[in-house]
């Protein structure tokens, strides 16, 4: 039976993947800060299917975190097959006015532990010649993004590190997909603090399932990169090459200030 690592598995995306995977007979090491959310999760999956379901309480932002990550996997002698970088979280408002230590806190988890993850665990997926990695990025990586300033450029480095390591890493045997969901139907907006006006007029095209799915079939199809949305989310990704910088920026910056503001 192969092992999927899951960062942010205790809910939203994170958890949609572990409940698809252990439909595939795969076996969990599940990790996020909730110990409570992990292990009704892992109860609840046992309980389903026959896998093995390991939980590592953890928050990615702290100090030697993932090394912490990795040293209780090597100490229980699991070999990650799968390799899901998907935590990360975002936080609405203006730049200046914002929260400083949180916003160095969405670098640490979206990208930091994300990259320290993938290089700690990479190394033994090529020695073997087998191994997969998904790193879950947004629609937001593909242009600025004002009022989510931080986040969207984590998310556009996830795609330019993801597609760099997919190119590495095809000769080894190593699939590298980076995957981009448009608006998905989590608490992903309440939890970023989002205005409610603003929340609610993003229309929300996908479910968690159905980004776990295509991540999956895309990954199978040895893809770099998979967008998953409706037609207009696909053409979003198109805007930037052919729309004046300027006019982007300005167009966007109306869109997503609050009227607060």
């Amino acid at each position: 039976m192969s092992t999927a690592l899951i960062t942010g598995a205790s809910s939203g995306i994170g958890k949609a993947f572990a409940e698809e995977l252990a439909t595939r007979n795969t076996n969990l090491v599940l990790v996020a800060r909730s110990e409570e959310k992990l292990n009704k999760i892992a109860k609840q999956l046992q309980e389903k299917h026959n896998i093995h379901i390991d939980i590592l309480v953890k928050d990615l932002t702290e100090t030697g975190a993932t090394d912490a990550v990795f040293d209780a996997i090597k100490a229980k002698g699991l070999t990650i097959d799968l390799l899901i970088n998907n935590a990360g979280f975002a936080h609405y408002g203006d730049f200046a006015e914002s929260d400083g230590e949180r916003q160095v806190k969405m670098v640490q988890l979206n990208i930091l532990a994300l990259v320290d993850l993938t290089h700690k665990f990479l190394p033994g997926m090529r020695q073997r010649r087998s191994g997969n990695i998904i790193n879950v990025s947004s629609l937001t990586a593909f242009q600025p993004m004002p009022y989510i300033s931080v986040y969207g450029a984590s998310k556009a480095f996830i795609v330019s590190f993801s597609q760099a390591l997919w190119a590495e890493n095809r000769h080894y045997g190593v699939r590298v997909l980076v995957t981009c969901p448009g608006p998905v139907e989590t608490n992903f907006f309440t939890e970023a603090n989002f205005p409610p006006a603003l929340a609610a007029r993003t229309n929300k095209i996908s479910t968690s399932e159905q980004v776990v799915r295509e991540s999956l079939k895309a990954l199978e199809r040895g893809d770099s990169i998979v967008v998953i949305g409706g037609l207009r989310t696909h053409l979003i990704t198109k805007l930037s090459p052919f729309v004046p910088r300027k006019t982007l920026l300005s167009i966007l910056e109306k869109q997503f200030k609050a009227k607060a503001l």
